[in-house]
């Protein structure tokens, strides 16, 4: 028999629990109590509120969203058998995104994985799934795409073909953001909170094929339910970039009922162990909220906040977010010059039409007088002029090369470093061209400024992963190159307080290599 008296579950398996995959990653405990003390506590004392995990996992949300209400309404419902079978029966609910989670999920939150059992915590489910479904999903197909999320239907075939049809849409086929949850009875209620941890991105095109992001559409379709609250953990990419994003961002900056951002650059310090690159965080979005006093920013480092501040999520004349507090003065001081951006000196992605996997010659091509030195990854080859179909006029020219991928998006540690290519020289996707100049000096006069903490400061303030293409420069003011640059002339022109320095020469940590 259960010991109903004893909700502390133990040993927590889910506090170390690994991954389903690099992009369906379990909630700690520890995160989840953080995200629900965000709430109102009376949610817990209100016996005919509503909870949904629209994604469940672990069921960790739930289970740690039961305690909470056990606890809260002792009171009101004395009898803890009739307390635990109204919480479970009337006010938690969970949308699992695999069988194998549905199971997971009810084994936390029920203590067996068929609600029903002799052996469940409550006494009342006539079902096995209790409130926590697994719906069957089906995609809907399109020109080799779902239109609801996106799936490759090749890739889901060629996966599908290697499991049973019993579980034959497991993989990718979300029932929050498919049509089949508009059939559910459960998209009727109304609910007080959605909470969940969506996965973050989906392969669309097989193997080696770049991913495309998933959990706006969770964050979107909750909206539409309308509940009083909606908190989420999603990787922080989307404040600046992301592919398909764009909307999404917008939409989000724009919301004056984001009352909170929970930010973690560092995503081991919500997710022990997991690297996100770009880091996580959580909102909180309040329907009642109205902006009065902006959104509430919290910076998180070693479990620690070590900032937080009210502010505006747009600055004036910006289409992305600022995640650092500290760095919004600083930018303002900077954009205040109106200067014209380094970014309007490089290049788009693949500057002379060649592709990363480009090869040309490992030596000059004999009897040739085409040869042009080519820079690629690994290293330095050869390629015919006549081979490179784009910007040859850049050829001849003195111009700086920057790597397209640049470390792992910690603005700390990651170093720009620039190339002098001289007359003659090309190179494949590998790198962004920045130019054509005209001289060697002036070219060394860029690459001084690349080299100061000021500058790397000012991509870190838009670059968030590995991906340093065109835009992530554009906070990046240009310079008079005619002359060297160090951070000291920098500082002081751009009038810079002693905190705001300080607080640059702490995000951007010296340079090793010089």
């Amino acid at each position: 028999m259960t010991d109903l008296s004893n909700l502390n579950y133990n040993p927590d398996v889910l506090s170390c629990l690994a991954n389903l995959s690099n992009d369906e990653v379990f909630t700690p405990p520890d995160v989840v109590n953080a995200m629900l003390d965000r709430l109102p506590q009376a949610l817990f004392r209100n016996k005919d509120a509503k909870f949904l995990d629209p994604v469940c996992k672990s069921g960790v949300f739930l289970r740690e969203i039961a305690k909470r209400l056990n606890a809260g309404l002792a009171e009101q419902i004395p009898d803890l058998q009739e307390r635990l079978n109204h919480i479970f029966s009337q006010q938690l609910y969970g949308i699992a995104i695999t069988q194998l989670t549905a199971l997971l999920s009810r084994r936390s939150v029920y203590c067996t994985k068929k609600a029903a059992s002799e052996y469940s915590i409550c006494t009342v489910f006539d079902n096995d799934d209790g409130n926590i479904f697994f719906p069957p999903s089906e995609h809907t197909w399109h020109k080799g795409k779902c239109t609801e999320c996106g799936a490759s239907q090749d890739v889901y075939d060629r996966n599908n073909a290697s499991i049973s049809r019993e579980h034959e849409f497991e993989t990718h086929a979300y029932a929050f953001i498919h049509q089949s949850f508009y059939n559910m009875e459960i998209r009727k209620m109304k609910f007080d909170v959605i909470i969940g941890n969506p996965p973050y991105q989906l392969n669309t095109a097989g193997f080696g094929a770049q991913a495309t992001p998933l959990y706006h559409k969770f964050i979107e379709q909750a909206k539409k339910l309308n509940p009083h609250y909606l908190i989420m953990i999603t990787p922080s990419r989307w404040f600046t970039g992301g592919m398909g994003l764009n909307s999404f961002r917008d939409e989000m900056l724009n919301d004056k009922r984001m009352k909170e951002i929970h930010d973690f650059p560092n995503s081991s310090d919500c997710f022990n162990g997991v690297e996100i690159k770009g880091g996580v965080s959580y909102f909180l979005w309040d329907r009642e909220y109205q902006g009065e006093n902006d959104c509430g920013i919290f910076t998180y480092e070693n479990g620690q906040v070590i900032s937080q501040m009210q502010r505006p999520l747009k600055e004036k004349g910006l289409d992305v977010f600022i995640r650092y507090n500290k760095a919004v003065s600083i930018l303002r001081k900077v954009i205040a010059f109106n200067e014209p951006k380094f970014s309007d000196l490089m290049s788009a992605q693949r500057p002379f039409g060649l592709p990363t996997n480009y090869k040309g010659s490992s030596s000059p091509y004999k009897d040739c007088d085409e040869n042009v030195m080519l820079y690629k990854n690994g290293g330095t080859a050869y390629a015919k002029r006549s081979e490179i179909p784009i910007n040859t006029q850049w050829i001849n020219g003195h111009k700086i090369l920057t790597p397209k991928a640049i470390g792992s998006g910690d603005g700390k540690t990651d170093r720009v470093k620039p190339i002098y290519a001289g007359m003659n020289t090309a190179c494949t996707e590998t790198y962004i061209v920045t130019g054509c100049f005209d001289s060697k000096e002036t070219c060394e006069n860029v690459m001084s400024y690349i080299g100061t903490r000021f500058f790397h400061f000012m991509l870190t303030l838009k670059k968030n992963t590995q991906d340093a293409l065109r835009r992530a420069y554009e906070f990046i003011p240009q310079q008079d190159f005619s002359k060297p640059w160090t951070d000291k002339e920098l500082y002081e022109k751009y009038g810079l307080s002693d905190d705001e320095i300080a607080y640059i020469e702490t995000m951007v940590l010296p340079n090793k290599e010089l």
